[in-house]
């Protein structure tokens, strides 16, 4: 690896250094703090920075969100305890979804085999419904389908079918997801 042959090619952060400066010394700050643990607050704030955010969603303390302007949320979503957007490419979240503490949605990544290590970007899109379990990761380029679920400390290196239930690293399909009626 040659890291002095390194450039982010075409990338670009999508904001202005003034809107990246406040996002970093104060937006930042004000999502991730534990001392304003009220959601509605951290929902105005990341809205300020170009963020779409739904209805009834809910922020707990210590999400690190990397560029909020890169993010679309939808209705009644959860995102846990010290869950991390690292949005390089934009990150997609539909209604309903649960994206448990520790998740770390990761959208960029290097090319390991080329010498200038070259940056390499995707999207993340979670369809409704899916949850993301406590420690899972999510990788460049992938959707998770709708219903599905990511297990426990698991990794998406590749989309996810609709209703399937994976677990491991890289993550295989344990089993089809089954919904009983709501109460």
């Amino acid at each position: 690896m040659r890291l002095d042959l390194y450039s982010p090619g075409s990338y670009s952060p999508g904001a202005g250094l003034t809107t990246q400066l406040l996002w970093f010394y104060l937006g930042d700050f004000l999502v991730q703090t534990h001392l304003i643990p009220v959601s509605g607050f951290k929902v105005w704030v990341l809205r300020r920075f170009g963020a779409e955010i739904g209805e009834k969603v809910v922020i707990k303390p210590g999400v690190k969100i990397k560029f909020p302007w890169r993010l679309k949320v939808g209705d009644q979503v959860w995102l846990g305890e010290r869950c991390w957007i690292d949005n390089l490419a934009p990150v997609t979240i539909e209604s309903q979804v649960c994206v448990s503490q520790n998740v770390y949605l990761c959208t960029g990544n290097h090319d390991w085999s080329q010498p200038s290590f070259d940056l390499r970007l995707g999207e993340i899109y979670l369809e409704s419904g899916c949850w993301l379990a406590a420690n899972s990761t999510v990788g460049p380029g992938v959707r998770i389908g709708r219903g599905a679920v990511l297990t426990l400390g698991s990794a998406a290196l590749k989309s996810l079918e609709p209703m399937g239930i994976y677990s491991g690293n890289p993550c295989q399909k344990m089993k089809t997801r089954q919904i009983g009626a709501p109460p």
